[in-house]
């Protein structure tokens, strides 16, 4: 597929992934589609008289220049959908994009993947879950999949990173203007290690309505989304929506009734459109490739897992005999919902478990 003049078609107004992809299938490359007549055009599917005259005297040899000579500058790259490189759970989904920009490298490894998505305006419990889940699916060999936002996307990013796993970042953007700003760091690095991506053309800015289109390539990459912390009507929610839509799992970790960001997540788990996520293993108990690799590391040597500093204070605190939360926050000198939220960290780590009463206990294996 030539590349340049791929980008020529897709700058074409009006001229969607769908409408791209029936052009091709009906003439072959975009060659011949810009050789045929309106009249030929008009045949396909979905090309009206307009359109089939907008395409039919569209040059975009300067624009796809232009948009060659930018990525070349940010060491970016194309994939088009009938290169090897390109997702194959992204070829599933309803209207692929033709051509997506990518930096960094995509992996086959890449098709072991959770969507995290969640508020931009997290929870220190928010925060604390989303990277302690985040962790250990990392851990397993699953790569993360987020949207770059504030919040709970730069959690997940952050999580993944620090546990030297692979995360895959999807923006609503050009490549070449990171959002927000201040994660252009944060994008670098997932680069090294991972890829950024986007359908967008160089110099797009992030308007609201890319983010929707955006939010369908974070659900198509991965084989289910996981909602941490959203309101009833947030980003994570159209992501949820898009996942459900193309017939991949959704999952969602509850939250305290009083919280607006909870709505979202208690929503999904109420309407039966969500799994409800109380440890990492009501995620790979759903998607069998990602209970094959439990399966796999549980033959591999034992490694405890690295914990924070106030994790490390709260876990010397806990025993193998049930300990009630208060007795476990005045032990450690925390506050009650600090300790909640950092012993809801240390079972998502699988170090401790909690039965009912609100009491908690090690492990086993754990002294």
């Amino acid at each position: 597929m030539n590349i340049r003049d791929l980008l020529r078609l897709s700058s074409v107004p009006r001229l969607g992934p769908l409408k791209i992809r029936a052009l091709l299938n009906a003439f072959g490359t975009p060659e011949d589609v810009f050789r045929a007549s309106p009249r030929e055009l008009i045949r396909v599917p979905g090309i009206d008289k307009k359109l089939a005259s907008a395409v039919a005297h569209h040059d975009g040899r300067r624009y796809a220049t232009n948009q060659l000579s930018q990525l070349n500058r940010i060491s970016g790259r194309i994939v088009t959908f009938w290169d090897a490189e390109y997702p194959d759970l992204l070829k599933k989904i309803y209207d692929p994009p033709p051509l997506i920009y990518v930096l960094g490298r995509l992996n086959p490894s890449d098709k072991l993947s959770l969507g995290v998505v969640g508020t931009r305006k997290p929870s220190l419990y928010g925060q604390s879950t989303t990277a302690a889940i985040t962790t250990q699916l990392v851990q397993l060999g699953i790569s993360i999949i987020s949207g770059l936002a504030r919040g709970i996307d730069t959690a997940a990013h952050t999580a993944a990173l620090k546990a030297n796993g692979r995360t895959i970042a999807v923006i609503g953007s050009g490549l070449d203007i990171p959002y927000p700003p201040e994660n252009r760091g944060l994008m670098e690095r997932i680069a090294e290690g991972g890829a950024v991506i986007s359908e967008f053309p160089l110099g797009t800015t992030p308007e609201a309505s890319n983010f929707p289109r955006r939010n369908r390539l974070i659900s198509g990459l991965s084989l289910g989304t996981l909602v941490v912390e959203s309101d009833e009507d947030g980003g994570a929610m159209i992501t949820a929506s898009t996942a459900l839509d193309q017939n991949r799992e959704v999952f969602a970790i509850p939250g305290l009734i009083s919280e607006k960001r909870s709505v979202g997540p208690h929503k999904l788990i109420r309407d039966g459109r969500a799994r409800l996520v109380h440890t990492i293993d009501d995620i790979l108990s759903e998607l069998q490739p990602f209970a094959e690799l439990r399966a796999g590391k549980a033959t591999a040597d034992f490694t405890p897992p690295e914990l924070s500093l106030f994790e490390k204070k709260i876990f010397d605190t806990v025993t193998q005999n049930p300990v009630h939360i208060d007795e476990i926050a005045e032990r450690s000198g925390l506050s009650t919902p600090d300790t909640l939220v950092t012993l809801l960290s240390l079972e998502f780590k699988g170090v401790v478990k909690q039965i009912p009463g609100k009491h908690f206990q090690k492990l086993e294996g754990y002294s």
